[in-house]
């Protein structure tokens, strides 16, 4: 069991990096990862060296985002393993709102972050829908 306080620093960020995806906010989703960082899934992986190709691998989810009304993302976590001092690995299923309140299905993620002087960060992502 995650003390309380690594619980809350991670919702934390969570609800941030959420509200910067359904918000389109690219700079801000940049700004929640560490570099180099990782995507992997079933069928492609990729790397970000820099905040710009952070904020580019995300310009195409703001449409779809739009597309579905979805106007919130919560994240609700299904694990939160303690790797290292730094290292954390979470699994969330994201919850999606539209404009009208009702839950879209939501996507589901295992993250590795990594937490230093200026709070958790993703290094990498794994798709696991």
């Amino acid at each position: 069991m995650q003390a309380p306080a690594e619980i809350a620093l991670l919702a934390d960020f969570f609800d941030r990096y959420g509200a910067a995806l359904t918000s389109g906010d690219v700079a801000a989703v940049a700004g929640c990862y560490a570099l180099p960082g990782m995507v992997v899934a079933d069928s492609y992986s990729f790397t970000f060296t820099s905040p710009a190709a952070v904020a580019l691998s995300f310009l195409g989810a703001a449409p779809a985002y739009r597309e579905l009304r979805v106007v919130a993302a919560n994240a609700q976590f299904l694990d939160v393993r303690r790797l290292s001092e730094a290292l954390v690995l979470v699994e969330v299923e994201w919850e999606y709102l539209d404009g009208d309140g009702q839950a879209l299905s939501g996507d589901r993620f295992h993250y590795l972050l990594r937490t230093d002087s200026g709070g958790p960060r993703i290094t990498t992502v794994v798709a696991t829908h």
